[in-house]
């Protein structure tokens, strides 16, 4: 019997690691021989354990999924990535395959299509959800416009780091967040913190600046 590829996976959510490792139980192709809650562990696991695969969410508390792609690619020319995420627009799609994934799968239907997109991208074949239209694989070999304004990061963020952003944004302080989310200030300022990191901005006005130019100041929570 053939050796099985190895896969590495890294996602934030153990229900959805435990229900991936179910899934990819049926294939006699693979097995998982590690798992991570965040990119930093990811990436020490990704050294050590030398995966032929990495499944990884497009959200992470520390770092973006695309970031995470881009470090093991370079590190690790011969892994294969793909990505999982809840979202399905356009720019996170590109920028995942321009970061070196070879697949994206929505996870609404990562049980018809993770193991397909895993066979892909074992063959050096790019693999999009089903869902996504042949249009967007044709927007990727486009190189990008110029002066778009389009900031490919922002899905990275999970949702409560979103209604933070805006809240900054609006000028709202630490503490009526908090009170706001039912939180505590310390956890208002470790996502600030996560915030400025996975966006690559360093006070709070670059945050005002970018929130702006994404369009959040009119949001409502």
């Amino acid at each position: 019997m053939a050796e099985k590829m190895k896969i590495l996976l890294i996602d934030d959510h153990p229900l959805f690691r435990e229900s991936s490792k179910r899934l990819i139980s049926r294939s006699q192709n693979f097995a998982v021989v590690g798992e991570a809650g965040d990119a930093r562990e990811g990436e020490r696991m990704a050294m050590g354990l030398k995966p032929d695969l990495a499944v990884i969410d497009l959200s992470l508390p520390d770092k973006s999924g695309i970031q995470l792609t881009s470090i093991l690619t370079t590190a690790m020319p011969a892994i294969k990535i793909v990505i999982v995420s809840m979202h399905s627009k356009i720019d996170y799609v590109i920028s995942a395959l321009r970061a070196g994934a070879l697949g994206y799968v929505v996870k609404d239907s990562v049980s018809k299509s993770l193991l397909d997109c895993l066979d892909a991208a074992l063959k050096g074949e790019y693999y999009l959800d089903p869902s996504l239209t042949q249009e967007i694989a044709q927007k990727l070999i486009e190189p990008p416009e110029q002066g778009s304004s389009a900031d490919l990061t922002y899905g990275a963020l999970s949702q409560r780091e979103q209604e933070i952003l805006r809240l900054v944004a609006q000028g709202v302080s630490t503490k009526e967040i908090a009170e706001k989310l039912s939180i505590t200030a310390k956890t208002v300022d470790n996502h600030r913190c996560n915030i400025r990191t996975k966006l690559d901005l360093h006070n709070t006005a670059d945050l005002v600046r970018y929130a702006t130019k994404m369009g959040l100041l009119g949001d409502a929570i």
